[in-house]
C-alpha cells in the first residue's frame, strides 16, 4: 500500500468511527493509526475530529523517538508536548495526539499494522460501571469469541498520555507471556476499547463487535444476569476450522 493509499484508508476508517450513528466517538474523541514501515506511523493529529478527518489531519511519526519517552522518569507535561513534537517526521506536520504513545506501543509491541481506539457509548457503559471490565472476560455469544478474540486485555483507569502507554506496554508483555500471543482487543477501565487489526478492516469489525457484545451484557445485566458460555465451548468456537475460514472471510469485507 502506497503512503497516499495508506492516509486515505486511515481517512475512510476514521470517518467509519466517527459516524456519530455508530455511537463510538464524538468531537475530538478517540483516534486511529497505522504503521507506515518500520521506523514511522501515522497518527491522529491532536485535536481533531474523527468524522471529520483529512488526509492533512494524519501525523508522522517516528515510533523509536515516541517509544524512547517511555523509559524516561520524571518528564513534565512540557517536556512530553515538546518531545511528541520533535518525534514528527515531515516537515509542517501537526501536533500528534497525545495518545500516539499508545499507538506506537500496540504497533510495535501488539503485533499491530492497524489501529482504532474510540468511546463507545455501549462499552463505557460497562467500563465505566463498578463492574469494569470484569463482564467482558466470560463470553455470552461465539461471535464475540470469532471477532474479538478468546480474550481481552485489560488495563485499569490511567492518566491518557505517556502514562497510559506504559500501562498498556506492560499488559501486553503480561499478556504475550501468560498466553503466547497479542490480544485483538484493549480495554481501557473509565476510557474505552481499543482494537488491534492485521487491517483497517478488523480494526472496525473488532470496535463494532466490541459493541454489539456491550449491548448483549447490557441487556442480560436488565434480566437476571449473563448466561455465560461453558469455558470449554469458548475454547473450542475459538479452535475450530470453520470459524477460522469464517474470519478469514470477515477481514475481506469492509463493514
Amino acid at each position: 500500500m502506497s503512503s497516499l493509499e495508506l492516509r486515505d484508508e486511515l481517512v475512510r476508517l476514521s470517518h467509519d468511527l466517527g459516524d456519530e450513528a455508530r455511537g463510538m466517538a464524538i468531537l475530538g474523541e478517540g483516534n486511529v493509526s497505522a504503521s507506515a514501515d518500520r521506523e514511522r506511523f501515522l497518527v491522529k493529529a491532536s485535536g481533531s475530529s474523527l468524522a471529520a478527518l483529512t488526509a492533512g489531519d494524519l501525523t508522522c511519526v517516528r515510533f523509536d523517538d515516541v517509544l524512547s519517552l517511555l523509559d524516561r522518569e520524571h518528564v513534565t507535561e512540557e517536556e512530553t508536548e515538546e518531545l511528541l513534537m520533535s518525534a514528527v517526521a515531515d516537515e509542517g506536520g501537526r501536533k500528534p495526539s497525545v495518545e500516539s504513545f499508545l499507538h506506537a506501543v500496540c504497533l510495535r509491541e501488539g503485533d499491530a499494522r492497524w489501529v482504532g481506539h474510540t468511546h463507545t457509548v455501549a462499552v463505557n457503559r460497562i467500563l465505566c460501571s463498578e463492574l469494569g471490565a470484569e463482564p467482558f472476560l466470560r463470553h455470552v455469544f461465539p461471535d464475540a469469541i470469532v471477532v474479538c478474540g478468546p480474550r481481552p486485555a485489560v488495563v485499569p483507569y490511567v492518566d491518557p498520555g505517556l502514562a497510559l502507554g506504559r500501562a498498556v506496554r506492560t499488559e501486553l508483555r503480561r499478556f504475550r507471556e501468560e498466553y503466547g500471543s497479542f490480544p485483538k482487543l484493549v480495554l481501557l477501565e473509565n476510557h474505552g476499547p481499543v482494537a488491534l487489526g492485521s487491517s483497517s478492516t478488523e480494526v472496525r469489525n473488532v470496535l463494532q463487535m466490541a459493541a454489539k457484545w456491550a449491548d448483549i451484557l447490557w441487556g442480560t445485566y436488565a434480566l437476571g444476569g449473563p448466561r455465560w458460555l461453558p469455558e470449554e465451548e469458548a475454547a473450542r468456537i475459538d479452535g475450530r476450522i470453520d470459524e477460522a475460514h469464517r474470519r478469514r472471510e470477515l477481514l475481506r469485507r469492509r463493514s
